[in-house]
C-alpha cells in the first residue's frame, strides 16, 4: 500500500538485500549521506546496522525491551534514543522520535493519503438500509485468531438488528472461513471477500464499512485509519502497549495480556477460547454499542 501514499518518497525493502552480504553492503552504500534525519522504529539487529551507517546530522533511535547487549555499539551512533516500555503506547514512542512532545492526538492517521479508490470493487459493499460489518477471522498468528464459536455469540447477539457480515482476508485463510461456516452454517448474511482482494484496495473496501470486528489485526488498524468504529476483542494482547485510538469497544481481561509488539509468542498456556471468551455483559455491550451508533447516525 505505501506505494499509493504521497507521503512516501522511497522505499526501500529491506528483506530483498538481507540475502547476500554484497547486497547488504550496497543498500548500506545508497543509505549512507542520502537522508537528514533517520528515525527508527523497528530496532532490530539488520535494522540497527543500516541507521547506524548512515551519516545522516540527526539519528533518533527507538530503545525497547528486547534489545540485546550487542546493540550498544549501534546506539553510540545515535544522537537520540528513546526508551520504550510495555506499558507505554508505541505510536506514542515512535512520534516522540520526531518531536517528544508529540503523542498520537497531535498526528492524523491515515490508511494511504489520499485514500485510494479502485477502479472496480465487489458490488455488495454498496448494500443500501442494513448495517455492514467488517470481520476480521484469522489474525495471522492461530493463537491469537478469534474461535467460531466466539463468532456464532456474536451473530446470536446481533440478530435483532440488520447486519451484513464482510469476511475480509487473503486466501490463505479460508480455512478459517469453512471453520466458520461448520460452526454457524452457510448464511445469506455473511459476504466473503476472502482472497477477492488486493491488499490496496482493502482501505477502501473497509472504509465502507459502518463497523469493524475483529482481534488485534492489520486491518483493524485500517478501519481505524479511516474512521471506522471498532469492537475489538484483544485476546492475549496487551492494549497499553497498542490499540485503536478512534471509535472503539474494547473487550478483553488483562488477566491474559502476554503478547507485545515486540515480543508476540505463538503459544500461550490458555486456550483461545478461554482468552476470548465473551460474558452476556461483552455480548450486551457490543449489541449497544451498533445500536446506539446507528440511533445516533
Amino acid at each position: 500500500m505505501a506505494k499509493y501514499d504521497e507521503t512516501i518518497n522511497t522505499i526501500f525493502l529491506i528483506e530483498e538485500h538481507k540475502k547476500s552480504l554484497w547486497r547488504k553492503f550496497r543498500l548500506a552504500v545508497k543509505l549512507l549521506n542520502r537522508y537528514e534525519n533517520i528515525y527508527l522504529l523497528q530496532p532490530n539487529s539488520t535494522n540497527l546496522f543500516f541507521a547506524s551507517v548512515c551519516n545522516a546530522a540527526n539519528k533518533q533511535f527507538l530503545s525497547t525491551y528486547t534489545r540485546r547487549w550487542y546493540h550498544a555499539l549501534f546506539y553510540l551512533t545515535a544522537n537520540g534514543v528513546v526508551e520504550h516500555r510495555k506499558d507505554q503506547l508505541t505510536v506514542d514512542d515512535y512520534l516522540k522520535l520526531a518531536d517528544r512532545n508529540l503523542t498520537w492526538r497531535d498526528s492524523p492517521k491515515h490508511a494511504t493519503l489520499p485514500l485510494r479508490k479502485p477502479q472496480t470493487y465487489p458490488a455488495s459493499l454498496d448494500k443500501q438500509n442494513v448495517i455492514k460489518i467488517g470481520l476480521s477471522i484469522s489474525a495471522g498468528n492461530k493463537s491469537k485468531t478469534i474461535p467460531s464459536e466466539v463468532w456464532k455469540k456474536i451473530f446470536d447477539a446481533l440478530q435483532g438488528l440488520n447486519c451484513i457480515y464482510y469476511v475480509f482476508g487473503p486466501q490463505s485463510e479460508q480455512v478459517w472461513l469453512d471453520d466458520l461456516h461448520r460452526e454457524v452454517g452457510m448464511r445469506e448474511d455473511i459476504v466473503s471477500l476472502v482472497g477477492e482482494l488486493p491488499l490496496e484496495d482493502v482501505p477502501f473496501a473497509i472504509s465502507k464499512m459502518d463497523f469493524y470486528i475483529a482481534s488485534d489485526s492489520g486491518n483493524v488498524y485500517i478501519a481505524d485509519a479511516v474512521g471506522v468504529p471498532i469492537v475489538l476483542i484483544y485476546g492475549p494482547c496487551c492494549i497499553a502497549e497498542q490499540r485503536p485510538l478512534g471509535n472503539v469497544l474494547l473487550i478483553g481481561s488483562k488477566v491474559y495480556e502476554k503478547s507485545y509488539i515486540f515480543e508476540a509468542p505463538y503459544y500461550f498456556d490458555r486456550t483461545r477460547e478461554e482468552m476470548f471468551a465473551l460474558t452476556e455483559d461483552n455480548l450486551s455491550a457490543i449489541y449497544q454499542f451498533i445500536a446506539n451508533h446507528e440511533n445516533n447516525g
